[in-house]
């Protein structure tokens, strides 16, 4: 039997493994049943967490380091991607302003700020660049992107917003925003009811946030002369996506966008889709949420369209889970070997994952031989 050419395209099994991580543990576990097999690797991510690290992996960027505020002011180290012909660059919020910066008895909703995800911007302009994906996935903030415009040359003076300051090279521009959720700025489906408790918001303090970014969207809206916080994906980030779309005018142009079609892109996923006989993707919970857009069900889309069979693995898989990946053709497979809590799954590491590979490259070899039998 000639070999497949298998492409390993998982999400990070988040608080766990990375992408790249899950990526080379299954393949490694598929290369010890089927070791004649060619093996691809297309490690994604959503746009938020860990993304970063998916496109780098793909190869044609280059990492750099910059000095910038983290979330609760300390400056941190944080790194962004520009490719390699110096065109475009890769900035992910979680870097400067990620829930992960902060240890779990640190957490301050209230102060936290974006302030880092500015700077970043600024240093890629400062490199030249004019074509810049923003991942904005994983914050540690609900401040409205106030951190963010300040450090582009905002000044809140309280009772009003000088936007006059504003770094003049935006005009110049192309900024993609990869958001995934399409929640508004305020209310009970808003940035601080539904993402504020996940950041340590107790209910006083989700009613606090509400309230301090109503007041922030009136202020801005009333510099910027455009009304957003109603607009899908507001809510985004702590209401990043709402500071940004509120001066989207002062951008060439500016577009909120699925993280996973970004990331795709980034990582040349569609060529190396063309080139695969089988697609492995997967994520650390293949559940209802997976419904609404997450990796696995991204990749199993446009495999089964490329018309190529698409298996999707997870650390935990529920019944709307498979049922989710059903619908468009995809097989969905749990890594577990055994009832576990989350917590020991997590403290696994990647054997679990690496024999999860050996056992699907096993059930691939059996239906190989089951279609050459049948043929004979």
């Amino acid at each position: 039997m000639t070999g497949r050419t298998v492409l390993f395209a998982p999400d990070s099994f988040k608080g766990s493994l990375t992408s790249v991580q899950v990526a080379r543990a299954l393949a490694v576990g598929w290369s010890r049943a089927r070791p004649e097999d060619t093996i691809e690797y297309a490690p994604l991510g959503d746009g938020g967490e860990g993304s970063i690290h998916a496109i780098a992996f793909a190869g044609g960027w280059e990492w750099v380091q910059a000095t910038v505020a983290g979330p609760l002011g300390p400056d941190v180290n944080a790194g962004w991607l520009r490719s390699d012909d110096g065109s475009r660059a890769f900035v992910e919020m979680a870097e400067a302003s990620g829930l992960s910066r902060v240890a779990p008895g640190a957490r301050d909703p209230i102060r936290a700020s974006t302030r880092g995800t500015g700077q970043l911007l600024e240093k890629a302009l400062d490199a030249g660049i004019r074509k810049i994906i923003l991942g904005i996935g994983g914050s540690a903030t609900t401040d409205g992107a106030r951190g963010i415009l300040e450090a582009l040359g905002a000044r809140d003076k309280g009772a009003e917003l000088d936007l006059g300051g504003l770094d003049p090279r935006l005009a110049d521009v192309d900024l993609e925003i990869a958001c995934d959720v399409s929640n508004p700025l305020l209310g009970a489906s808003g940035a601080a009811a539904t993402y504020g408790p996940q950041k340590g918001a107790t209910p006083a303090q989700v009613a606090e946030l509400d309230d301090r970014l109503r007041q922030w969207a009136d202020r801005v809206e009333r510099a910027t002369g455009r009304r957003e916080r109603d607009t899908a994906g507001a809510g985004a980030a702590g209401g990043t996506g709402f500071g940004l779309l509120a001066i989207a005018d002062r951008f060439r142009s500016l577009v909120l966008r699925p993280g996973i079609e970004l990331v795709m892109e980034a990582t040349g996923f569609a060529k190396k889709l063309a080139r695969a006989d089988l697609v492995i993707t997967g994520e650390g919970r293949i559940d209802e949420q997976t419904a609404f857009g997450k990796t696995a069900l991204g990749v199993a889309r446009r495999a089964i369209d490329a018309r190529v069979p698409c298996i999707a693995v997870g650390g935990g898989v529920t019944q709307a889970g498979i049922e989710a990946l059903a619908a468009v053709g995809a097989v969905a497979v749990p890594v577990a070997e055994r009832p576990q809590s989350v917590d020991e799954a997590m403290a696994a590491g990647t054997a679990p994952v690496e024999r999860c590979g050996e056992r699907l490259a096993g059930l691939v070899s059996i239906a190989d031989r089951v279609g050459a039998s049948s043929r004979s």
